[in-house]
């Protein structure tokens, strides 16, 4: 197998493995049986790895995933991704059982180390598929390159708040609400970009 498609292989496997998994250069190239060097001559950083297998992964998961409709702009398929997140929690009543359902798994029990680690795999993917997003808008231009991870979390945060907004009893008007929320959340990601890398430490 050629060696890059070895390594995306084995970070898959990772990824299959342990949802949680943080992909660390050591680990993966020991995973596919290649040196760091080799590695490295393929994906120079571990960012250039996680967003090389984030297009793999979700290419299959998600063939029709809104990211990819070119004859939007790019404000607009952010915009349709994240409501397709928020579509099948209806509102009202489904989203009260859904919010439900995450309180008794990961809000109501002891944080043992189980209930832990099955929250940080359900965080860890959410996060890997906004980071899909933005990667791909990076790749054509909509977004400068760089560590989106700032915007990453900024977007899950307005995402979950407006998902228990969603199952409380709010007045009539909250999808117009919402509706508003998300246009300022796409705006302000479109408009500030990735956060800037971290110039070397100080004397």
């Amino acid at each position: 197998m050629e060696t890059r498609e070895k390594i995306l292989q084995a970070a898959a496997e990772m990824i299959a493995e342990d949802v949680a998994a943080k992909l660390s250069v050591r680990a993966v190239a020991a995973r596919a049986g290649v040196s760091i060097g080799s590695l490295r001559f393929h994906f120079p950083t571990q960012r250039a790895l996680q967003d090389s297998l984030l297009k793999r992964i979700y290419e299959h998961l998600l063939p029709g995933d809104p990211i990819r409709d070119r004859t939007l702009s790019p404000r607009e398929r952010l915009l349709n991704c994240l409501r397709q997140v928020l579509a099948p929690l209806g509102t009202n009543e489904d989203a009260r059982t859904a919010w439900g359902t995450v309180y008794r798994s990961f809000i109501e029990p002891e944080p043992t180390e189980p209930v832990r680690t099955a929250y940080l795999a359900h965080e860890r993917e959410a996060e890997r598929r906004v980071e899909h997003w933005l990667t791909v808008l990076a790749e054509e231009g909509a977004l400068p390159p760089g560590d989106h991870t700032r915007n990453v979390r900024f977007l899950l945060t307005v995402l979950n708040g407006l998902s228990v907004e969603r199952a409380l009893p709010t007045r009539e008007s909250v999808l117009i609400a919402e509706t508003e929320t998300l246009n300022a959340a796409v705006d302000h990601v479109l408009s500030t970009g990735p956060a800037p890398s971290a110039g070397p430490p100080r004397p």
